[in-house]
C-alpha cells in the first residue's frame, strides 16, 4: 500500500484559526515538512486559488481542500480535527474534519485511485463516525490505511455500515411499480475529490429513494463510460459537472438537469427528483442531438453572448490550428526542396509531370532550385498539399465556431459561410462573422418544436440547408462587401507599416504572445499573424511574414527563459520546476509557449512580468530587423522557411530569452513573494478518462 498518510501528517483537536486560509497554510506546512513538498507557501497558494474556484466543505462537517500543485513531490493527505470547526462552505455548516489532499502536476493512475477512494469513503456515515471518536493519530491513520486498503476485507471493516437494516416486506406488501432509471455524470476541474463524493452521493440517495441509478465519473483517477443500454433505458440524465462532459451526444434526447458538481454532494436529493420530474414532463429541457460543449457547464443558467462568442472564438482557433500548422510546414518543406519560386511553377509541374517523369533542366534552371529536378517535382507536392490545407483556413475557423454554437448541425452553415468570405476576399475577419451567424441560426433552428417525423431530418438535412441560407445570404447580400474592404484596408496598412509603427506592432504583439501563454490573448495574436499568412509574399507584401515571425518568436521566449532561469540559478527554483526547465528547452525551441506554464502557475506575479518583457523585446526586434517566416509553427526548426533573414530570428530570440531569464532571476531574488497569491494563468489540465 502506498503511505499518503502518516501521524505526523495528522492534528488531531487543533485549534488552527477561523478561516479555511489558516486551515490550509497549517496544513500545507505539514506536508512540507515531512519532505513531500518542497514549498509550502506554494503549495497553500495553489489550495487557496482551488478553494476560491468552489468551496470544499461538504455536508455531514466535512472539507476536503485540494489541489495539483508542481511544489508537491508526491502524493499526500494531512487531516485536521478542527477544534473549534471552521466554516469551508457547507450548507449545513462549518467543517470539524479536514482532509487536505496534495497532488503532483503529474500524479499517476495509481495514486489517484486512491485519493478517490477516500472522498468516496467520507461520505460514509459510519467512517466519519469512527474517525470523530478516534482518541490518537495513529488510528486516524489506521482507519484511512484501511480505507486505501486494496484488501476487501480490511475496508469493509473501516466502513462497516452501522445503520439498522432495512426491515423484510411484508407478505402483504404491495406490487412495486417500476423504478425510476437515471444515469449520471459528475466532472470537477481537478478530477481528484468532488467527482467522486458528487457519485457516490447521489449513488446512496438513489439507493435510499429506491431509484435504479447508474454514474459516470469523468475523473483523474480513471473512467469506464456508462453502456449504451443504460442510457437507452434510462429516463433522464443528470451532469453534476464543472467542466464540460465528454461525448454528450451519447445522451442526446434525455431529459436534463445539469448543475455544478458540488449540488450533487450537497443536494442529491433535490436533483433526483428534478430529474424524476423533468422525466414525465414532455418541455423539459433535454441534451440536444450531436450535443458537444455548447451548453453551459456551470451552472443552468444561460451563458452571456460575450462569454458564448469567446469560447467560440477560442473553438475555432482550436480547431484552425491544425490546417494551418500542418499545411505551412507542408509549403515551408515544399520552399527548402524546390526554392522560394516553387510557387511560379507548382501548378505546371504537378500537371505536366510525375515521379517517373520528372521536370526538365529548364525548369531548374527558371527556379534557382538546388535538388535538380527530384527537388523540384517533390517541393511542387509538398507546397500545394500545403497551399491547399491553408485554403481551409477560414472555413475552418468559421466551422467550428458554428460548432460551438450548435454542435454537428452548424459544422455545415459554418463552412459554407468561411467559403463565402474567402469567396468575396473578406478573410479572417469575414470567417469570424460568418461563423458567428451560422452558429446563431443553426442554433436557432435546431430550437424549433417540429412534429416527430421530421425530428431526424433536423440535424442532417434541415438544419444545415436553412442555416446555410441564412448565413451565407447575409454575407452575400449585406456583410461580405463591407468586410472585405475592411480586410483590404488592413492588408494595405499592414504592408506599408514600417520604422517605429512596425517596432511598436511587433512590441504588442510579443506582449501579447507571453501574458497568457497560450490562452486566449496568446491565441488572438496567433490568429492575427496566421489569417495574413497567406497574403504574404517575399517580394510584393513582407508585412503579413514579419508578422509570423514576430509571433513566433516571441512565444518561444517564456518557455527557453525558464529554462535558461533554472540553470543559471537552480537554487531559486523547486526540484520540479528544475525538471520542468529541461522539458522547457524543447518545447521552447519547438514554439510551444505552453511550456512556460507549470512556472507561471506557481509564481505568477514575477514569471509573467518577466515574460512579457522579453517577449516585448524580441517582438520588436524582429520587426525592426525584417524577418520573415513563411511558416506558422515549429520554431527553430523551420529555419528554412525564413529565407536569409533567420540569422536575426535566432539573435532576437536570444535577447529575449536573456532579458526575461536574467528579469525572473532578479525578481525571484529581490522581490518578496505573497502567500497568498493565487495563479493568474489557469492551469492547462486536461481532465482525464
Amino acid at each position: 500500500m502506498i503511505e499518503l498518510i502518516n501521524r505526523a501528517l495528522v492534528s488531531l483537536d487543533a485549534d488552527l484559526g477561523t478561516t479555511t486560509d489558516n486551515v490550509i497554510e497549517h496544513l500545507a506546512s505539514l506536508v512540507s515538512s515531512q519532505g513531500r513538498a518542497t514549498d509550502a507557501s506554494a503549495l497553500a497558494a495553489d489550495a487557496k486559488a482551488r478553494e476560491a474556484k468552489t468551496a470544499t466543505g461538504v455536508p455531514g462537517g466535512i472539507a476536503i481542500p485540494h489541489c495539483r500543485s508542481a511544489a508537491v513531490l508526491e502524493p499526500t493527505l494531512a487531516m485536521a480535527r478542527l477544534a473549534p470547526a471552521v466554516d469551508f462552505g457547507a450548507k449545513d455548516g462549518p467543517a470539524d474534519l479536514v482532509f487536505f489532499i496534495a497532488a503532483p502536476e503529474g500524479a499517476d493512475q495509481a495514486h489517484l485511485k486512491l485519493l478517490s477512494k477516500l472522498a468516496r469513503a467520507l461520505v460514509k456515515k459510519s467512517f466519519t463516525a469512527a474517525l470523530r471518536a478516534a482518541t490518537s493519530e495513529e488510528e486516524i491513520v489506521e482507519l484511512v490505511s484501511a480505507v486505501l486498503s486494496d484488501d476487501p476485507a480490511a475496508a469493509a471493516a473501516a466502513v462497516a455500515a452501522t445503520e439498522t437494516p432495512a426491515p423484510a416486506p411484508a407478505d402483504d406488501a404491495p406490487v412495486q411499480q417500476p423504478k425510476p432509471k437515471i444515469v449520471a455524470v459528475t466532472a470537477c476541474p481537478t478530477g481528484i475529490a468532488h467527482t467522486y463524493m458528487a457519485a457516490d452521493s447521489l449513488a446512496q440517495t438513489a439507493e435510499e429513494m429506491g431509484v435504479e441509478f447508474a454514474v459516470e465519473t469523468q475523473g483523474s483517477s480513471g473512467s469506464t463510460p456508462l453502456p449504451k443500454g443504460t442510457i437507452d433505458a434510462a429516463d433522464a440524465v443528470i451532469f453534476a459537472v464543472d467542466v464540460d462532459v465528454r461525448d454528450r451526444s451519447r445522451f442526446a434526447g434525455k431529459p436534463l438537469i445539469q448543475v455544478p458538481v458540488k449540488r450533487g454532494i450537497d443536494e442529491p436529493a433535490k436533483l433526483i427528483n428534478d430529474a424524476i420530474a423533468a422525466s414525465k414532463d414532455p418541455h423539459a429541457r433535454r441534451v440536444p442531438a450531436g450535443a458537444g460543449a455548447e451548453e453551459p457547464t456551470a451552472s443552468e443558467g444561460t451563458e452571456s453572448f460575450g462569454g458564448g462568442l469567446k469560447r467560440a472564438l477560442l473553438t475555432g482557433v482550436s480547431y484552425m490550428i491544425p490546417f494551418v500548422a500542418g499545411g505551412g510546414l507542408l509549403m515551408a518543406l515544399g520552399f527548402l526542396l524546390g526554392g522560394y519560386a516553387i510557387t511560379e511553377v507548382a501548378d505546371d509541374v504537378l500537371g505536366s509531370n510525375t515521379l517517373f517523369n520528372l521536370p526538365g533542366a529548364d525548369v531548374v534552371t527558371q527556379i534557382g532550385a538546388q535538388f535538380g529536378p527530384l527537388g523540384v517535382y517533390l517541393g511542387a507536392v509538398a507546397f500545394k498539399i500545403g497551399n491547399l490545407s491553408m485554403a481551409f483556413l477560414v472555413p475552418a475557423l468559421a466551422g467550428y465556431i458554428a460548432y460551438a454554437y450548435a454542435d454537428r448541425p452548424g459544422i455545415a452553415p459554418g463552412f459554407t459561410a468561411g467559403a463565402v468570405a474567402g469567396f468575396m476576399g473578406a478573410g479572417f475577419l469575414g470567417g469570424i462573422v460568418g461563423g458567428v451567424l451560422a452558429g446563431l441560426a443553426a442554433r436557432w433552428i435546431t430550437s424549433w418544436k417540429v412534429p416527430r417525423f421530421m425530428r431526424g431530418l433536423m440535424p442532417v438535412v434541415i438544419v444545415p440547408l436553412l442555416a446555410s441560407i441564412v448565413a451565407s445570404g447575409l454575407m452575400f447580400l449585406l456583410l461580405g462587401g463591407p468586410i472585405a474592404k475592411l480586410t483590404v484596408a488592413l492588408n494595405g496598412w499592414l504592408s506599408g507599416m514600417t520604422g517605429t509603427a512596425a517596432i511598436t506592432l511587433g512590441l504588442i504583439l510579443g506582449l501579447m504572445m507571453a501574458v497568457d501563454l497560450g490562452g486566449p490573448v496568446n491565441k488572438v495574436a496567433y490568429s492575427f499573424a496566421v489569417a495574413g499568412l497567406g497574403a504574404g509574399s517575399i517580394a510584393a507584401n513582407p508585412a503579413p511574414l514579419m508578422i509570423m515571425a514576430a509571433v513566433m518568436a516571441a512565444g518561444m521566449v517564456p518557455p527557453l527563459a525558464m529554462a535558461l532561469a533554472t540553470v543559471i540559478s537552480p537554487k531559486l527554483f523547486t526540484g520540479a520546476e528544475r525538471e520542468n526547465g529541461k522539458a522547457a528547452w524543447l518545447l521552447g525551441f519547438s514554439f510551444i509557449s505552453e511550456g512556460a506554464i507549470p512556472f507561471a502557475a506557481s509564481d505568477p506575479l514575477r514569471v509573467i512580468p518577466a515574460s512579457m518583457v522579453g517577449g516585448g523585446i524580441t517582438g520588436a526586434m524582429i520587426m525592426g530587423f525584417h524577418v520573415l517566416s513563411q511558416a506558422p509553427h515549429g520554431g527553430i526548426f523551420v529555419f528554412f522557411a525564413m529565407n536569409n533573414t533567420w540569422p536575426m530570428f535566432l539573435l532576437s530570440t536570444l535577447v529575449g530569452t536573456v532579458v526575461s531569464a536574467v528579469l525572473v532571476i532578479v525578481l525571484k531574488k529581490f522581490v518578496r513573494k505573497p502567500i497568498t497569491q493565487a495563479p493568474a494563468v489557469a492551469e492547462p489540465v486536461k481532465v482525464a478518462a
